[in-house]
């Protein structure tokens, strides 16, 4: 019977703030970063906490399990996800792609 490994996995995401859909998909940059479009602005953290739970629904993650690292006044942040290992680098992989 195989195991899974649950593990810390950090991500670069872009939150783009103030659109009309909250929506998790597409890259930008180099390195690329995952983009999180949420609805809310961007005062007093409600963008950054709206895109953590954005993560954690597109990861099938409880929210206790998706953590910012850095850039908590900055678009570009690192996040870190709690899950398991193949799981979410095949999510990852499918939401970078679409």
């Amino acid at each position: 019977m195989a195991t899974s490994t649950v593990f810390p996995m950090r991500i670069n995401i872009r939150v783009r703030p103030g659109v009309g859909r909250t929506k998790v998909s597409g890259q930008v940059g180099d390195p690329p970063r995952l983009v999180v479009q949420v609805g809310e602005q961007a005062v007093d953290g409600k963008a950054t906490e709206a895109a953590l739970k954005a993560l954690a629904k597109a990861f099938g993650l409880k929210p206790s399990q998706v953590s910012l690292v850095t850039g908590h006044t900055t678009r570009d942040k690192v996040v870190e996800l709690s899950g398991d290992e193949s799981l979410l680098n095949t999510r990852l992989g499918e939401l970078l792609n679409q």
